[in-house]
């Protein structure tokens, strides 16, 4: 089965360049400020993800606030965490031309003002506006140069290093929800908001953390890696030739774009110097018109790289194992979020609520999701063993998690699926790496942009989808097998796929020897 992307064929050409020459690794890469990335990385998951996770209990105080139907009270908490991730591919633009740092700063911002004016909410609408699309594009905006982050200062310890940040969520999951439940009881929803928006603020703390590495550190990295793969490249010969027909993300546009960009800034800087002659206002314009150039040339080299890996000819989605890749993150989360969002009314509909007050059953899952993604990444940093194929067996349980959860109706059954569903959920702290195998590290910020983006749809639309079965049939059962099948689905998707694209090859060779 599938283990890195070289067993597929499919190399987007940032680390195809492999020099004989000893390079000296960053000792920031793997290590020293790499760890503080981990846990700027691990605080923002607390923060944003763990806080999404626990609007379970909101969610039951704007129904008795407001007065609504619960399909239409899910859709804050949907748009919350659906926005978050489908402006990913957005997000990866603003990453490209400003960089991780002051995106994760101004999200920080975005998210906090969204707390703080939904605290003022008159109505659910109100409560779209603010806290759904206000709060959600802000977490976005951190949420992803979190991930990216991790994924650029790890080499050897990916998936372990992806699996200690997201560990955030569990642990946000565990608190915010017991935090959430002491402010609302001793202050009322809306004084929880507000103090909860100046909590966020903490995210631009973490944002400042993000340190971007240099262009030699990151070349460096790319030889690390080609260095270390380079004996499994040997016996992979025939990936040059699937790459070649399938297109690549070559460096040509990007040497062409470099060329005009040092061109601009020659022609500026040979003014600046010939005008040095000059009076202090003439200095002063052309130092302000180095600056806009300067600023115009990263604007357009970021442009140009999110432009081509989206709707470029050779842009990510030639890449049949990745396009696999986003119709299962289509949906996948969904199945995940129902159970955050709507576990709380089920609780109370079986008469459970003395137990559940005693130990949560989202504390259950939150808890267990820690461990979870640790074990996995631990387990799939092991040489002998497939990321692909430990991503896969965890899918294979949570699917089966949530297929059983209706068919529990006693506390100790739903607490026994809710620990599988949070271990097996383990595996959100492989998709970053198994991201990166398909697409490597250049791209990793507009194609997890992707992935994300498809699961922001799934969270948007399950949720309300739950909630709507529920008004129509009083049951929460039919919401689950739904969201199941589906998610199974998007399993098959995923199997299909790596098998066909390896088999290609195969039969390329074979009629090539015929000829």
């Amino acid at each position: 089965m599938y283990a890195s992307r070289e067993d597929i064929g499919y190399d987007f050409g940032d680390d195809s360049k492999v020099r004989s020459k000893p390079v000296k690794p960053n000792p920031n890469i793997d290590g020293g400020w790499a760890w503080m990335i981990v846990l700027s990385s691990f605080l923002v998951h607390i923060l944003i993800m763990g806080s999404q996770m626990a609007l379970g209990i909101l969610n039951m105080e704007w129904l008795e606030e407001f007065n609504q139907s619960r399909g239409l009270t899910a859709w804050v908490s949907s748009l919350s965490m659906g926005i978050t991730l489908i402006v990913g591919p957005f997000i990866g633009l603003f990453i490209s031309m400003c960089g991780c740092r002051t995106t994760a700063i101004i999200g920080g911002v975005l998210n906090a003002l969204g707390w703080i004016l939904s605290a003022y909410a008159a109505n659910v609408h109100y409560l779209f506006l603010t806290f759904g699309v206000t709060a959600g594009i802000g977490s976005g905006m951190v949420y992803l140069p979190a991930v990216v982050m991790v994924g650029q200062y790890f080499q050897k310890r990916r998936a372990l290093a992806q699996g200690l940040s997201t560990t955030g969520t569990g642990f946000g999951a565990f608190l915010m929800t017991a935090l959430l439940k002491y402010l609302c009881t001793e202050f009322g929803w809306r004084n929880a908001m507000f103090i909860q928006g100046a909590i966020s603020l903490n995210l631009c703390v973490c944002g400042a953390l993000m340190r971007p590495l240099s262009p030699k550190d990151l070349r460096e990295k790319y030889v690390v890696r080609s260095d270390s793969e380079e004996n499994r490249a040997k016996a992979l010969s025939h990936s040059t030739e699937t790459v070649k027909s399938n297109g690549v993300l070559g460096e040509e546009p990007d040497k062409k774009e470099e060329a005009a960009n040092a061109e601009v800034l020659g022609s500026v800087q040979h003014v600046e110097i010939g005008g040095k002659s000059g009076s202090g206002r003439s200095m002063y314009g052309l130092r302000l018109f180095k600056t806009v150039s300067q600023l115009t040339v990263t604007v357009r080299k970021g442009f140009a790289l999110w432009y081509s890996s989206y709707f470029g000819a050779a842009s990510l989605f030639t890449n049949r194992v990745f396009v696999a890749f986003v119709i299962w993150a289509l949906f996948a989360y969904s199945s995940f979020v129902i159970p955050f969002i709507h576990l709380p009314e089920i609780v109370k509909q079986y008469n459970l609520s003395r137990q559940d007050n005693v130990f949560p059953l989202t504390s259950i899952i939150a808890i267990v999701h820690i461990f979870g993604k640790v074990i996995l990444g631990i387990i799939s940093d092991l040489p002998c063993i497939s990321t692909w194929n430990v991503f896969l067996m965890a899918n294979f349980t949570l699917v089966t998690c949530i297929l059983t959860l209706p068919l529990m109706q006693t506390y100790v059954g739903l607490a026994v699926v809710c620990a599988l569903i949070g271990f097996s959920s383990g595996y959100f702290s492989l998709m970053p790496v198994v991201t990166e195998d398909l697409v490597g590290t250049k791209h990793l910020a507009n194609a997890y942009g992707i992935i994300i983006c498809a699961n922001g749809i799934s969270a948007l639309f399950g949720p309300p989808f739950a909630g709507w079965i529920y008004d129509i049939t009083q049951k929460y059962d039919f919401s689950f097998y739904i969201a199941g099948l589906l998610y199974m689905v998007g399993i098959i998707f995923l199997l299909i796929q790596p098998c066909i694209q390896k088999k290609q090859p195969r039969e390329k060779s074979t009629e090539e020897a015929q000829v």
